[in-house]
């Protein structure tokens, strides 16, 4: 990922606009921080791309694209990478964004960014109407930069997933590995289905009831799981919960938008687990400054 960082960084000096690839239903937990530091050092324009909308609740989308279209130099939209008509109105867009290239002298260069398995080499395939970038359900597939012309006024170079050397809050952390941005040596998926558990009781018990058929009264997150290894005969000897194999069929649902249109995180729940952050370290600083008085 050094590597990757220190690649980025010389590449965009070169290009015109950065093409961010988010996972629409989590695009700031699955937003590197050295992309923004990055873009608004080069001060380039940016086109962010929430994909795999059609997973995501379209209400919570449409939160973000709100969110993300007051910041400065930003454009947002939303779409899904695998539809070719979606994909069709990005040139367009790019091209408002940098006007001043606009021929075969001063080609417009697009710089394709973000974390791993958000979309981005489906993107470039998409794009260019052929598969030049190899794609796949794990993170980290592409491993070099590479770059395309897209036509004689159109240049476009896809990039590694780049991600950041420490995860700062734990939430994210379980929402990039309930989303497949992490991989499954780096996590235990029973921790992670808790985590995404209790989101759903929160937010869509409606889909986690219909989807598997029962009770959700005074369940939590371990007990989401527990109940679905019980109403999937997932059991080990003694009638014990298959807790690993209720965890992936739970994960998978997600994942695959079985459970229906699922966003991870709003505008408003971000900006409540920033300030919780902050309150928190604050509590831990004045408990540190008692304690040497």
């Amino acid at each position: 990922m050094v590597s990757a960082r220190k690649k980025a960084a010389e590449t965009m000096e070169h290009v015109d606009i950065i093409i961010e690839v988010h996972d629409a239903r989590l695009p700031e937990a699955g937003s590197n921080p050295v992309i923004k530091e990055l873009r608004l050092f080069r001060q380039k324009p940016c086109l962010k791309i929430l994909n795999k909308a059609d997973l995501a609740d379209p209400a919570t989308t449409a939160e973000w694209l709100d969110f993300y279209n007051r910041q400065k130099n930003v454009k947002a939209i939303a779409l899904s990478c695998k539809k070719p008509g979606d994909v069709a109105r990005i040139p367009a867009i790019c091209g408002k964004l940098a006007p001043h290239r606009d021929s075969r002298l001063k080609p417009l260069r697009m710089m394709v960014m973000g974390i791993p398995n958000v979309g981005k080499s489906t993107l470039i395939n998409a794009l260019l109407k052929r598969r030049v970038a190899a794609v796949g359900d794990e993170p980290a597939i592409t491993k070099n930069q590479q770059g395309f012309e897209l036509n004689e006024q159109m240049t476009v170079i896809d990039t590694p997933g780049l991600m950041w050397p420490k995860i700062e809050y734990d939430c994210d952390g379980f929402m990039l590995a309930a989303s497949h941005a992490i991989g499954r040596n780096a996590i235990i998926d029973e921790e992670v289905a808790s985590f995404l558990g209790e989101i759903l009781l929160d937010r869509y018990p409606a889909l986690l009831g219909k989807r598997y058929g029962f009770s959700l009264e005074a369940l939590d997150g371990e007990g989401v799981v527990d109940s679905i290894a019980k109403k999937r005969g997932y059991l080990l000897k003694g009638g014990v919960p298959d807790r690993e194999r209720a965890a992936f069929m739970l994960l998978q649902d997600y994942r695959t938008g079985a459970l229906g249109r699922i966003s991870l995180e709003t505008p408003v729940s971000r900006n409540n687990m920033l300030l919780s952050h902050v309150l928190a370290e604050a509590g831990k600083t004045e408990e540190n400054s008692a304690d040497t008085h």
